[in-house]
């Protein structure tokens, strides 16, 4: 197969899943992109945020080279795309805290029960945020689907290592992602949350790790 050049661009993490420690931007912030599709948001927070570094995560290779594409065009250099699988991301190969805030935006939600061990978002995989959060790191979550949406708020609320703080992505309200764009255009609403990252209780200090 032949070589594609926005490939010398994305750093291929599937093949080796070793510690990853992300460069930060001149202001000291790290922002993830998880599941970032073709890029748009990321590329969006990218051009808001100049000075912060943006991780944009896929496992998905054609995707990613899209991205590259109009991080070219756009002349960002601040973004670094990544090839990864989430859980292998946030559960062994970012260091504890090490991210500012996570972006996990119209993930497939998996509706059928039987399909249901698919979703992305369990109580597992919150603790994993937890790690990879600095302190007061924000978890940022979007759905079209208000049974997922309403599933998550509550895992992260029982989690009791996360606050909801809206006011945290009001920074974001002038853009969307791909997902949501496609969503609105077809009438679909889409609904955001924001969470907090707080220390854990006593009670539940080393739980997932």
């Amino acid at each position: 197969m032949a070589g594609h050049e926005e490939d010398e661009s994305i750093e291929i993490l599937t093949e080796s899943y070793t510690l990853y420690t992300p460069r930060e931007g001149p202001d000291g912030r790290v922002e993830l992109d998880m599941g970032c599709g073709v890029g748009d948001y990321a590329c969006a927070l990218a051009k808001l945020f100049p000075d912060r570094r943006i991780l944009a995560a896929d496992v998905m290779l054609g995707r990613l080279r899209k991205l590259v594409k109009k991080i070219r065009r756009g002349g960002l250099e601040n973004i670094s795309p990544l090839r990864v699988e989430a859980r292998m991301l946030l559960g062994r190969m970012l260091p504890d805290g090490s991210v500012d805030r996570i972006h996990l935006l119209c993930p497939d939600p998996w509706p059928k029960d039987r399909h249901s061990g698919h979703r992305l978002l369990t109580s597992d995989f919150v603790s994993r945020l937890h790690r990879v959060l600095k302190p007061e790191g924000i978890f940022h979550f979007s759905s079209d689907d208000e049974p997922y949406y309403e599933a998550v708020r509550g895992i992260l609320e029982t989690s009791k290592i996360f606050v909801e703080a809206p006011e945290a992505i009001a920074d974001l309200s002038g853009i969307k992602s791909d997902f949501e764009l496609r969503w609105n255009a077809g009438g679909k609403p889409v609904r955001h949350l924001a969470y907090r990252r707080i220390p854990r209780p006593p009670h539940v200090i080393g739980h997932g790790h």
